[in-house]
């Protein structure tokens, strides 16, 4: 079994984000499967990218707009909104308070390669 807290795992800061790593490759040997908890400000938006695991974002609290390829959609709690592999995504807090989502992405894929070398960097 694994469990952690999220106050536990590894984050990532980008402008407003706060990313929480909650279950990539080589936490859990095998694993296909990657996990974050996503938390962003009002204002706050991802830079449009795109990796080759598909993804799908589960919206917890507030609302915003969500760009996947050439559609865009108003997304708020309780959506769930799927990603296709290699399509160029990002999602835009549009509300006066905290958007949080949970990312699970298939296979599982390294985050330090997509924050600190990839799409996601600084």
């Amino acid at each position: 079994m694994y469990k952690l807290n999220k106050s536990e795992v590894p984050q990532r800061q980008r402008d407003g984000l706060l990313s929480h790593i909650l279950l990539q490759q080589g936490d859990v040997p095998n694993t296909q499967l990657s996990v974050t908890w996503v938390e962003v400000e009002p204002g706050a938006s991802q830079k449009p990218h795109k990796h080759s695991p598909e993804q799908s974002y589960i919206i917890i609290q507030g609302q915003g707009k969500m760009n996947v390829g050439e559609e865009s959609c108003i997304v708020e709690k309780g959506d769930i909104i799927h990603i296709p592999s290699n399509y160029e995504h990002f999602i835009k807090n549009q509300g006066a308070t905290t958007l949080i989502y949970i990312s699970a992405s298939t296979p599982a894929y390294d985050f330090k390669a997509l924050y600190d070398e990839g799409d996601l960097k600084k």
